[in-house]
């Protein structure tokens, strides 16, 4: 039975996959690096009366309005703390523009299509396999890819 998370490696390239690699607690996830627009320090955020609980606010970015999307609410998670190593990932998802809150951004890597496998369902069963591309295996760690069509898409309908 074929599903999205087959064909991850076709969204982005046949060979290499550059991802921004950024964790939330203890896991790591890895988006491509053609869907970030700039990744920031925290600003003030701007409360949404009504919003939904994982819509954090929105921001002012150099006169563009973006609503600021908490992660770990999205996927269930317990919430992190801001930190100093807290950023706002900007991403351009078919031209919506999204900021996503997350506990710190490590580095950007490469991977090949060869290193990415379907989702376990232990982790879709956590966080909605939806929002899941699969699964990069790097040398001594695990990265979850996700899909953030879906999750932007959900957001902007909102």
């Amino acid at each position: 039975m074929a599903n999205e998370n087959d064909s991850y490696a076709d969204n982005i390239d046949d060979d290499l996959n550059q991802l921004v690699i950024f964790s939330l607690g203890v896991e790591e996830f890895g988006i491509n690096i053609m869907q970030v627009q700039e990744i920031i320090r925290m600003p003030e955020i701007t409360r949404i009366p009504r919003s939904p609980e994982y819509v954090k606010g929105v921001i002012n970015l150099r006169g563009k309005i973006i609503v600021v999307m908490d992660l770990d609410k999205r996927f269930g998670m317990s919430t992190q703390e801001i930190t100093d190593e807290s950023r706002i990932v900007v991403v351009d998802i078919d031209g919506t523009i999204v900021g996503l809150v997350v506990d710190s951004v490590s580095e950007v890597i490469r991977l090949n299509s060869s290193s990415i496998e379907q989702t376990p369902e232990i982790i879709s069963q956590k966080i909605n396999a939806e929002y899941l591309n699969g699964v990069g295996k790097l040398e001594d760690r695990l990265l979850i890819l996700l899909n953030l069509k879906n999750i932007v898409s959900e957001t902007a309908a909102a």
